[in-house]
């Protein structure tokens, strides 16, 4: 049973306080990258991709700076310990405060 392993041993998904929020998914389908290209690319299996994408699995730092490359942004724009706006919430954000030129 997943309580009784030490919390370091449970997937990311068992740990809240622990879980990396990622911006994968949402790279990949601007850059219209396939869950399999990535992988191929990184030299994992397509299913890592997914178990991080949805939370499941950390990446190792290691990993972390190896997607980030990938997509030619920093690791920061891809993984965050706080989740990211929705950006629905964004757009809804710029719109009550549009900028003046």
């Amino acid at each position: 049973m997943a309580a009784d392993r030490p919390a370091a041993d449970r997937p990311a998904a068992d740990r809240p306080g622990d879980a990396v929020h990622n911006r994968i998914a949402l790279l990949r389908a601007e850059q219209q990258v396939t869950r399999r290209e990535l992988a191929d690319a990184l030299g994992v299996h397509y299913q890592t991709v997914g178990y991080l994408e949805r939370g499941e699995y950390n990446p190792s730092l290691h990993l972390a700076l190896r997607i980030a490359e990938f997509f030619g942004v920093p690791v920061e724009a891809v993984f965050s310990t706080r989740p990211f706006p929705r950006i629905t919430d964004l757009h809804r954000a710029a719109d009550e405060n549009p900028r003046t030129a």
